[in-house]
């Protein structure tokens, strides 16, 4: 009975703990008014812009209120382009991205806008 508690034992401090938990990793909050049709991140001041995260989402949109988990995006600072229907596109400059966070743009965050 003693053995059985000992393996018991060694079983259950080998499996993961809440600090291994899976991470939620970095997400977007659309807090604009309108619907995002792209959502692009550049290297601050780079304008090297990567893929189009709204791609990532079931219907390729964010709509206000909505989230999206963001892949392949490191922590660190970068600048936005920001697109919605219409061809009307925003840049949103210097964001900081953290680990495990959501980064949100509001309108209020929206400059150089095109159309």
């Amino acid at each position: 009975m003693r053995r059985a508690f000992a393996v018991t034992a060694m079983i259950l401090a080998s499996l993961p703990g809440p600090s291994s938990a899976q991470s939620k990793g970095i997400r977007l909050w659309n807090l604009t008014t309108a619907t995002m049709t792209g959502f692009q991140l550049s290297p601050a001041g780079q304008n090297n812009w990567g893929p189009n995260q709204t791609l990532n989402d079931k219907d390729k949109e964010l709509d206000h209120d909505e989230r999206l988990k963001l892949s392949g995006v490191e922590p660190g600072r970068y600048d936005a382009k920001v697109s919605y229907a219409g061809d009307r596109q925003c840049i949103v400059r210097g964001l900081d991205i953290k680990a495990d966070a959501v980064v949100s743009i509001a309108d209020k965050d929206l400059k150089e806008c095109t159309k």
